[in-house]
C-alpha cells in the first residue's frame, strides 16, 4: 500500500459473491447504508422496495417522509439489537410494552420516530400504517436473496421494563426521556455477535438462501453517553463494531465488505467534508467503484439509469441520520 493513492487501494479483493442486477437485494442499517441503496438503485439493480411512496407524492415529500430510502420505510437501523427486534415484531415473536408516543396531539412511534414528521394525526392512522410497515417488511425479508446492512453504533437506549431498544434516545426525535424507564446501553462484541446470529436464526428460518454482506459505517459518532470524549467513544465504538463483523464474517452465507477501511484507511484522502463527520462525495463514490467491481458481476460502476423515483446526484449525497439530533 505504500506510495499508493487512495484510488489505488483496493481491500475487497477475492469477494466471495457476485450480486447480479437480476438478483433481489434488500438494505438496511445506519446512514451510511443509504448510499448502498441509492447507488444500486439508480444504476438499475434489482433493489427491493416493498413500501413505495404513492405515485402522485413529489419526490422531495417523500424523501421526507423516508419512502424509498430503504426497502421498507423502517428508518435507520443502528444496532444489531434493533435488527433482531424489528424482525421479531414483525413475525409476532415480541411486541414491546412501549408502543406508541402521543404528544402534542399527534402520536409517533417509538421504533420509527422520525419516519412521519409532524407524528400521525390519529391513533387510527398510526395502526394502519404499523400493518403496512410490518407488511412490507415481512415481504421484504422473504422475497430478498442479498441483504446488505450496515452496523452503525454500539450505544443505544433500552426500556427497562421489556429490553426493548429504542434507534434513538426518548426525547430527541420525540417522546419525553424518562431516567427511572429508559436505560443507556453499550453493546458489546459479544451481544452484537449473538443478536444478529439470532436474527439471521430467523430470518433463514423464513428465508434459507438468502446471503448477507456486513459493513460497518465510516461515519463517527455526533455525541456520546459515555462518560469520555467523543472522539474516543466514536474510535472504540467502531473498534467493537468492526471485530463483531469479522466475527460473523466466519459464519455461512455472511461476507464482509470493507467500506469502513476505503474510507477510514491511511491511504484515504478528503474522505470527510468540513464538518469532519460528513463523508465526502469523492470517497463514497470510490467505496461505490469498488463495491461494484467486487461485489457485483457489472463490473466499474456504469451511468445511472432511470428509476422510480429517480435519486437525482444532489439527492444521493444526501442521508438523513437521526444520530445527528444527539449532538445538541
Amino acid at each position: 500500500m505504500a506510495g499508493r493513492n487512495a484510488d489505488q487501494v483496493d481491500p475487497a479483493g477475492g469477494f466471495a459473491w457476485r450480486i447480479s442486477p437480476r438478483d433481489r437485494v434488500v438494505t438496511a442499517g445506519s446512514c451510511f447504508a443509504q448510499h448502498i441503496a441509492q447507488h444500486l438503485r439508480a444504476r438499475g439493480f434489482n433493489y427491493v422496495l416493498t413500501e413505495p411512496p404513492h405515485p402522485s407524492l413529489m419526490e422531495a415529500v417523500a424523501r421526507e417522509f423516508q419512502y424509498g430510502v430503504y426497502s421498507a420505510r423502517w428508518g435507520n437501523i443502528y444496532t444489531a439489537r434493533q435488527l433482531r427486534q424489528l424482525f421479531d415484531r414483525v413475525f409476532g415473536r415480541f411486541c414491546p410494552v412501549d408502543d406508541i408516543w402521543q404528544q402534542d396531539g399527534a402520536y409517533y412511534d417509538p421504533y420509527r420516530p422520525a419516519i412521519q414528521p409532524g407524528g400521525f394525526a390519529s391513533r387510527a392512522e398510526f395502526v394502519a400504517d404499523r400493518v403496512r410497515h410490518f407488511t412490507a417488511c415481512r415481504e421484504a425479508f422473504l422475497g430478498m436473496e442479498y441483504f446488505v446492512f450496515t452496523l452503525g453504533l454500539t450505544e443505544g437506549w433500552i426500556n427497562r421494563a421489556d429490553g426493548a431498544v429504542y434507534p434513538v434516545c426518548p426525547g430527541t426525535v420525540a417522546g419525553v426521556f424518562y431516567p427511572e424507564q429508559h436505560l443507556f446501553h453499550d453493546f458489546s462484541v459479544d451481544e452484537i455477535v449473538a443478536d444478529f446470529r439470532g436474527f439471521l436464526a430467523g430470518l433463514r428460518a423464513v428465508n434459507a438462501g438468502v446471503k448477507v454482506i456486513l459493513t460497518v459505517s465510516p461515519v463517527p459518532l455526533a455525541a456520546t453517553a459515555k462518560d469520555m470524549d467523543v472522539l474516543q467513544a466514536s474510535v472504540l465504538s467502531k473498534s467493537v463494531l468492526r471485530v463483531a463483523a469479522g466475527i460473523l464474517a466466519g459464519d455461512e452465507g455472511v461476507a464482509y465488505f470493507p467500506s469502513y477501511e476505503i474510507v477510514t484507511g491511511p491511504q484515504a484522502q478528503n474522505a470527510f467534508e468540513a464538518d469532519l463527520r460528513s463523508v465526502s462525495e469523492e470517497t463514497v463514490e470510490r467505496v461505490m467503484r469498488i463495491f461494484f467491481r467486487q461485489v457485483t458481476d457489472a463490473g466499474e460502476v456504469g451511468p445511472v439509469v432511470e428509476a422510480a423515483p429517480v435519486v437525482n446526484a444532489k439527492t444521493a449525497m444526501e442521508v438523513i441520520c437521526e444520530e445527528e439530533r444527539l449532538g445538541a
